[in-house]
């Protein structure tokens, strides 16, 4: 059974005995709000939990929550939090785009499938793999929790096409086709040359995806990549993990221009709640420089063996402990919410909450916390028709246009 908990709840029982009408009216609210939560297909677009298959200390079956307590994504904490399923996602950082290069990311591309499989095979009497929202709603049933795989970066396909068949088979549903870097299917957002859209070989795999009937991912794309595959696609595509730049003006986050543009191919920008998308962050100078201090030290990343991984990262979370970051809040993801509403509809938007690459706002710093986004839309009226969208519906139907060749 799903459940959540929240401080609205011992904000409530504060008040009961002062204001017991209040607190009645409040736990009508939660108590609204957690049934919806219930009985309704959640599912999250984008989590980086597979960073963590390579720490010891880590284990997808069990609470992690005090062993790494920046962890966010095990399944007792998608139990705890009433979400059914996740994306894991196969992320790979961009790095030479050589014959060399590509072989090697190919290769830890296969290694992070390896892991999922892996993990999912000895937890196979509580979780499942899909590949539809068929065989997830089959899981769902089942009372197992759900896992979705996405690649995030289409960089270990290098330049051959038959490598997006490849991870299809793997069981990959989406391919985000860039990161932070150009890369040789389209350019990034958040490279300095970012102009030029989607490549020769980018047109070839926006085809072949549609061929497929596997979803195209847009977040990370710049404006230009953006258009164009929105223009050469012919099924919806995503943005698997995304804000709405009205409210926070990052070049990662979609323009209301391009919310009405991936609303007329019938696509879903998955609302992504790590802070820095959702609220413009406050100027903490320290904390930037001790973070591209380890970048360096760690070369962006890039060909890091397991037990330097597990370095690198206790340092980079030591970073928010040393000097923390003031956070956006649930109130704010839920503007965002309202907003892609307004401008691209209902039946647009979803979540895709980046935990565990960087996810997390205040009052939903976890899976646990995922029911406090729904008692944020309930507070605002959302109806449980509208919220059954927005926590999956939407997605879904997607993937099932796709699978019909839609």
């Amino acid at each position: 059974m799903k459940y959540f908990f929240n401080i609205s709840t011992i904000f409530s029982i504060c008040l009961l005995v002062s204001n017991p009408s209040f607190a009645q009216k409040n736990n009508s609210i939660e108590a609204k709000a957690a049934k919806i939560h219930q009985s309704v297909f959640t599912v999250d677009s984008h989590t980086d939990a597979p960073l963590n298959f390579t720490n010891k200390k880590f284990d997808i079956a069990k609470d992690n929550s005090t062993d790494m307590p920046f962890s966010c994504v095990d399944f007792p904490r998608m139990r705890k939090g009433g979400l059914d399923a996740v994306f894991l996602a196969v992320f790979t950082s961009q790095g030479p785009r050589t014959e060399e290069g590509n072989a090697k990311i190919k290769a830890r591309a296969e290694m992070i499938f390896d892991s999922i499989d892996a993990a999912l095979f000895r937890n196979s009497a509580i979780s499942g793999i899909a590949t539809s929202p068929k065989e997830a709603y089959k899981l769902v049933k089942e009372k197992k929790s759900v896992v979705f795989i996405g690649v995030e970066n289409g960089y270990p396909i290098g330049t051959d096409i038959s490598n997006v068949k490849h991870f299809y088979d793997r069981g990959a549903r989406y391919i985000t086709l860039c990161h932070s870097k150009n890369n040789d299917i389209c350019t990034s957002s958040t490279d300095t040359a970012n102009a030029t859209g989607l490549t020769e070989f980018g047109i070839q795999v926006v085809k072949e995806m549609n061929r497929l009937g596997m979803m195209i991912d847009v977040s990370h794309l710049s404006d230009q990549s953006f258009r164009d595959v929105i223009k050469l696609s012919k099924s919806p595509v995503i943005a698997s993990h995304s804000c709405a730049r009205a409210l926070c003006d990052n070049q990662r986050n979609l323009t209301d221009d391009m919310l009405r543009e991936l609303a007329a191919n019938n696509g879903v920008v998955q609302m992504c709640i790590l802070s820095d998308y959702v609220k413009k962050p406050l100027p903490n100078p320290e904390r930037d420089s001790a973070r591209m201090a380890v970048r360096k030290k760690y070369h962006n990343f890039q060909d890091l063996k397991p037990e330097q991984w597990d370095v690198a990262s206790a340092e980079w979370h030591g970073i928010d402990t040393k000097f923390p970051q003031t956070l956006a809040n649930v109130s704010d993801v839920v503007d965002h919410i309202d907003h892609i509403v307004k401008i691209a509809g209902i039946d647009h938007v979803g979540i895709g909450t980046d935990f565990d690459g960087g996810g997390g706002v205040e009052g939903c710093k976890d899976v646990s916390q995922v029911g406090n986004i729904t008692l944020e839309l309930v507070k605002r009226g959302y109806s449980k028709k509208d919220i059954e969208k927005i926590w999956g519906g939407n997605l879904m139907r997607v993937m099932e246009d796709l699978a019909a060749g839609g």
